[in-house]
């Protein structure tokens, strides 16, 4: 039997330290886990052995051998770290690190041990640098919340949240498998909005690109053979039309480009300011069919986060906070500050919700009978799934209208330019065959 020293977290969150008699690593975890506690650190006391029955009485001679295996939390590490090392790291792989994280924890193996897993494994150089990072704080005495908040670039305020709320109730394993799960079906809605519009913008820049092609290179020589063929004859008015958008595209390209770039310049400071912003928020909301799918998202994204949070423990005031940070839309982040203010005076989500035309009658009342419930963060899931099934038929149906109303505007653009130029070849050949005869 080897005597093991470990830390770990009861129920209340509280931190204890003490020492089990085990025959080998996984059976001491066991031993841990069987005392009603969540161990964050583990390790064997070498050259000590005792009868089963008695770690209690040697719990305190065990702790000079602490320090030997890395157990000590008694020195505080400063960790500071150089600014590249904050960047961003793509969602897929924070929510596959996330992922097999809560099911090694789950596994019954350690924190730190399990961290050090994943950064062995671990490809990516600024998510690597971030677990060292991590590990090191964690071994120096901090929790692992408080070790995610020198990444904040990485782990955002929502992510941090959870994992504290989850180390405090005990359910680590449990709250890190609800992240995976809330970022992996985030991604996929916002996967599926933007393949939905990988389709028009590819027809839109190949509509520009032809266009652009027939004003600037092929008008002007049909405009050379007119010239030459009529004699500076009247031209069909659609010919004459056709005609001075290649001439004043040959003469101004470069004033259009820059008119281009300005409006976006222009556009970019007006979403800078508050009054803009909101605006542009309210837009993404209302535009005809784009909206749609905008609304169910924001309400989709909303009720996910919020009802993640309550779940995995965290108070109701701070997780509302939260999702008001991380909305991404003004209108409904001003929507959640209302909330807020409701809840603090102790009155009901209810109201201030009914209040913001974004969310529809039927997610006030589902939010109405929740909080009377006492199910309020399963109803808020429930309403998540719905609208992400929302999601995925607004997508559709965007998809199916968007793609014939394109061809059919690409398909006038160049018939327009197609029927303008054939128009004078038929008086050329006229006249040529008027000639001949």
């Amino acid at each position: 039997m080897a005597t093991f020293q470990y830390i770990a977290k009861d129920s209340a969150g509280n931190e204890t330290r003490g020492t089990v008699e085990a025959a080998d690593r996984n059976a001491a975890i066991s031993a841990v886990r069987a005392k009603g506690l969540l161990p964050t650190a583990l390790g064997e006391v070498k050259g000590t052995s005792a009868p089963a029955g008695r770690a209690a009485p040697k719990a305190k001679a065990a702790k000079p051998a602490a320090k030997k295996s890395g157990l000590n939390r008694d020195i505080k590490i400063d960790i500071k770290l150089p600014s590249w090392m904050k960047g961003k790291v793509k969602t897929k792989i924070l929510t596959q690190f996330t992922r097999q994280l809560a099911t090694l924890v789950n596994a019954g193996l350690p924190l730190m041990r399990g961290i050090e897993v994943l950064k062995r494994q671990m490809k990516d150089p600024q998510m690597k640098e971030a677990l060292d990072g991590i590990s090191e704080n964690i071994a120096a005495g901090g929790t692992f919340s408080e070790s995610l908040t020198q990444y904040p670039k990485i782990f955002d305020n929502l992510y941090v949240n959870m994992v504290k709320a989850g180390e405090a109730g005990g359910v680590l394993e449990v709250v890190l498998g609800r992240l995976a799960e809330f970022a992996e079906k985030s991604e996929k809605i916002k996967n599926k909005v933007k393949g939905a519009m990988i389709y028009p913008i590819v027809v839109l820049v190949a509509a520009v690109g032809i266009t652009s092609f027939l004003l600037v290179m092929v008008i002007p020589k049909f405009k050379q053979v007119f010239n030459d063929m009529l004699g500076g004859a009247a031209l069909p008015p659609i010919t004459e039309a056709v005609i001075q958008a290649s001439e004043f595209m040959q003469h101004n390209g470069l004033q259009i480009l820059l008119f281009v770039a300005a409006m976006v310049v222009i556009f970019k400071v007006i979403g800078k300011t508050k009054g803009g912003a909101h605006f542009y928020d309210v837009m993404r909301l209302k535009v005809p069919v784009m909206g749609t799918l905008a609304q169910r998202s924001a309400v989709s994204r909303m009720t996910r986060t919020l009802g993640t949070l309550l779940s995995s423990g965290v108070p109701i005031l701070q997780s509302l906070t939260i999702v008001r940070d991380t909305t991404g839309n003004r209108v409904v982040s001003d929507a959640i500050q209302r909330i807020h203010d409701s809840v603090k005076e102790g009155e009901s989500m209810t109201q201030p919700l009914s209040q913001c035309w974004v969310f529809p009658p039927m997610v006030v009342s589902m939010v109405e009978v929740g909080e009377e419930t006492g199910a309020l963060a399963d109803m808020l899931t429930r309403i998540a799934n719905t609208y992400d099934d929302e999601v995925d038929n607004a997508v559709a149906g965007m998809t199916a209208a968007i793609e014939p109303a394109l061809i059919i505007v690409l398909a006038v653009v160049v018939g327009t330019i197609v029927i303008a130029m054939f128009l004078p070849m038929i008086k050329i050949i006229s006249s040529v065959s008027g000639a001949g005869g």
